[in-house]
Order: structure tokens, then C-alpha cells, then sequence
């Protein structure tokens, strides 16, 4: 016979109020959006220090404990794509074993993705590599924006939420172009005309 004992129901307010144990670290692509993105959860800005050694290597040292913390880290594939990639690859990795509960890679820009099919003989798929080395880093979710191609999700075995642009720059356009109705947008290819 199961147990019958009464649960016990806590109040639902008071789980609304209280903010889970998050961490949020920026990598040195966008330490402005990481930390619009602490002021906007009310929260502190994680301390990492990131630096590069005389050869090239990057070293990357988080500056706090994230001991059962859910870890999000900001870092974009832009400027020195390499680089960007592989200072976040080390502090997915620097906080997975600094025990982090989960850690989240927030990556608006990702690396590689215009590398996403085989289009000839003997073609790598990058695309498909950067989505291996990340989940082998230790990344147990993606946020990334506008894939280059939808398939990309595919490329993983843990969860990826791709965001779509298009909403927030259309909000912007109609708030800040006072005669957008008689605006062209124009596009750089067919692909990025639809």
C-alpha cells in the first residue's frame, strides 16, 4: 500500500519571487549585452577574467564559485571567429568542472554556420563540427539567433533554441525611421530576400 501522507503545497507567490541560482558570464565578443542582460534580471555580472598568453592561446579564469548554478555564458562568433570560439569553448568547459548545474552557451552570432552542407567532394561540415565541440565542452543548451539554415539544430544533441531577429528590428524600424512606409530594405542575396 503506497504512503499516504499529505503533501505539502508551498505558496505560489513565493515561488514567483524567488530568482533560480543563475550566473550569467560574458566572453570578451559582447560584454555590453552580457551585462544589459544581469541589469535587466537584476542580478550581478559573473567576474571572468580572460587574457591571451605570448603564443596566441587564450586563458580564460572564472572569478566566482558556480557550484550548482545555472551558468549562462554570452559569447558571439564575430570579429576573430577562432578566437570567440575557442575562449568559449574553455569557459563552457572551466564551469562544467567547476561543478555548474547546467550550463547554457548564449551565442548570437554562431560560428561556422554558413558551413552547414556538404556542397562538394571531400567538404567539411563546420557547422556540424562547432555543434560537436560545444556539446563535448560540456553545454547542456544553445541560444543562438537567425541560423544561417534551420538544419543546424539538427546537429546537436542537447537543446537549441534559435531566435528569430526579424520582430525586434521590424519594432525598431517603425520606433525609429519616421517614414518607414516609404523605406527599402534591401537584401545582399535571394536567400536573405524572403
Amino acid at each position: 500500500m503506497l504512503n499516504s501522507t499529505p503533501t505539502q503545497h508551498s505558496d505560489p507567490l513565493n515561488i514567483l519571487t524567488k530568482m533560480p541560482n543563475i550566473k550569467v558570464f560574458a566572453g570578451t565578443s559582447h560584454p555590453d549585452l552580457g551585462l544589459k542582460i544581469c541589469n535587466r534580471l537584476g542580478i550581478e555580472f559573473g567576474k571572468v577574467v580572460t587574457k591571451k598568453f605570448s603564443n596566441g592561446e587564450c586563458c580564460v579564469e572564472i572569478g566566482e564559485s558556480v557550484r550548482g548554478e545555472d551558468v549562462f555564458i554570452v559569447q558571439s562568433g564575430c570579429n576573430s571567429v577562432n578566437d570567440m570560439l575557442m575562449e568559449l569553448l574553455i569557459m563552457i568547459n572551466a564551469c562544467k568542472i567547476a561543478s555548474a548545474s547546467r550550463v547554457t552557451a548564449v551565442i548570437p552570432c554562431f560560428p561556422y554556420a554558413r558551413q552547414d552542407k556538404k556542397d562538394k567532394s571531400r567538404a567539411p561540415i563546420s557547422a556540424k563540427l562547432v555543434a560537436n565541440m560545444l556539446s563535448v565542452a560540456g553545454a547542456d543548451h544553445i541560444i543562438t539567433m537567425d541560423l544561417h539554415a534551420s538544419q543546424i539544430q539538427g546537429f546537436f544533441d542537447i537543446p537549441v533554441d534559435n531566435l528569430y531577429a526579424e520582430p525586434a528590428v521590424l519594432k525598431w524600424i517603425k520606433e525609429n525611421i519616421s517614414d518607414w512606409r516609404n523605406c527599402t530594405i534591401v537584401s545582399p542575396d535571394a536567400g536573405g530576400a524572403k
